[in-house]
């Protein structure tokens, strides 16, 4: 039985990173991009037409994602797992004693925040037609608020915060019918995230990806836990 999974941010970095490890691990999967031109999913959307789909997605508008579902359901009737991975980065400078950029922090929750609901709502019940029943969403180390110790990055680091807590409430609806809901932590990713590619970065996103597909099959289906679950990449329980 073919399995579809459906990924956010998709164009490059981690998102097409995650493309390509659920591609080998045989899932028919649609790619949210962004961008008007998508280069490298256009490329390999061409080698293997019959297992990837191409769907134009802007997380931060209700009407872009809903375009988004509708094509989606034309495509498949179940979600084996929806993977929200969309996220930018915003201004990581000012401090509480310097002037705050408040709409770029909005402009961060909308996208960070707002965008993983926007989808998980619409496509939740294409996830819990699967038997798999599984909602991935790429969380950081930033959002935990018992191991908080940055004095800036506030809208990154409460969009997070509430990523996890949103993680939660979602968690306590699907796991009535069997759904999962994992936050993961995906390390530091030479990503975009901040509009050009972050080479100091540890993890290429090559080897994040393949740790969160590890995580992903670790799971087992229809046995949710009670509670949500928070890791990094390598499987450790990540601090709330």
């Amino acid at each position: 039985m073919k399995r579809y999974a459906f990924v956010t941010g998709a164009d490059r970095g981690l998102g097409f990173a995650l493309v390509k490890e659920l591609l080998h691990e045989r899932y028919h999967v649609i790619a949210g991009h962004y961008l008007d031109q998508s280069s490298q999913l256009e490329q390999l959307a061409s080698e293997v037409p019959n297992s990837l789909s191409l769907v134009k997605l802007d997380v931060a508008s209700d009407q872009s994602v809903a375009e988004a579902a509708a094509q989606i359901a034309a495509i498949t009737d179940t979600l084996d797992v929806v993977l929200n991975n969309a996220g930018i980065l915003g201004d990581i400078q000012a401090t509480i004693m310097d002037p705050l950029p408040f709409a770029d922090m909005q402009q961060v929750y909308n996208v960070n925040t707002l965008g993983p609901l926007r989808v998980t709502n619409a496509l939740a019940p294409l996830v819990l037609r699967s038997s798999a029943k599984l909602f991935v969403t790429i969380s950081s180390e930033a959002g935990s608020i018992a191991d908080c110790e940055r004095t800036s990055w506030f809208g990154y680091c409460m969009s997070k915060t509430a990523l996890n807590m949103q993680g939660a409430l979602i968690h306590n609806e699907v796991k009535k019918a069997g759904g999962q809901v994992l936050l993961l932590h995906p390390g530091w990713v030479q990503s975009y995230m901040s509009g050009t590619l972050n080479t100091e970065a540890t993890l290429t996103a090559d080897q994040s990806a393949a740790h969160i597909i590890e995580r992903i099959r670790e799971l087992k289906p229809n046995e949710p836990s009670d509670k949500p679950l928070y890791r990094d990449y390598l499987g450790n329980e990540m601090p709330w």
